[in-house]
């Protein structure tokens, strides 16, 4: 099997808004915090050209939620970490494709730098082919879970959806997921280091 057929197969996976000209600036690790070092073959997203609308920036978005919150509107896939004075940084993604797709509201309770992915048992059954990675897959450039991950929980419960990157930036924009939240790895970066545990996500749609 090739690899981006491999890849694409795993798991990846509200208001109006006006976009400023100017795109945020690149990532850049806050002072004094401890991140790993890339891999080699890291995929940013930075030399792939995603289309303007799904590139990281600063917009003007309404909304009730409290700055620090994250929204994700799946329809239009776009990721809001709210911020003050009406704005929002936006963020472009890619999500669950039809029959996983999800909405509700949850918290990140988890994050992990080059995450393991662990296959869930119902994955497996739908492609015993990763029945190798049952005991994880260790974090990397091959790994779906890409540069970061932010680990959701309703409680003290692990709803199994990630806030993640990817190496397939081609894919931000589309649903193709099994319903987690992928962005591409450097946008990705600078989300984690954005939003602190215990931070609120919101995720539009239908309740399931």
């Amino acid at each position: 099997m090739k690899r981006r057929e491999f890849i694409g197969g795993l798991l990846t996976g509200m208001a109006v808004v006006a976009a400023r000209p100017a795109l945020a600036s690149p990532y850049t690790p806050h002072g004094g915090m401890t991140v790993l070092a890339d891999p080699p073959n890291y995929v940013g997203g930075a030399n792939y050209r995603l289309p303007k609308e799904f590139r990281r920036q600063v917009v003007k978005y309404e909304t009730k939620e409290k700055p620090g919150t994250i929204v994700i509107d799946p329809s239009k896939r776009f990721l809001y970490l709210v911020m003050e004075d009406g704005e929002a940084m936006r963020y472009g993604v890619g999500v669950g494709r039809e029959g996983f797709a999800w909405s509700g509201r949850a918290r990140i309770q988890r994050k992990a730098e080059w995450p393991n992915w662990t296959p869930p048992a119902e994955m497996i059954k739908r492609r015993p082919d990763l029945a190798k990675y049952r005991g994880g897959m260790p974090g990397g450039p091959d790994n779906p879970l890409g540069a970061r991950a932010m680990y959701l929980y309703k409680g003290s419960q692990d709803t199994m959806y990630r806030i993640h990157g990817t190496n397939e930036p081609w894919t931000i924009g589309q649903a193709m997921s099994s319903g987690c939240i992928r962005l591409v790895n450097d946008d990705v970066k600078d989300l984690y280091d954005r939003a602190k545990i215990g931070t609120k996500v919101v995720v539009l749609g239908t309740p399931v």
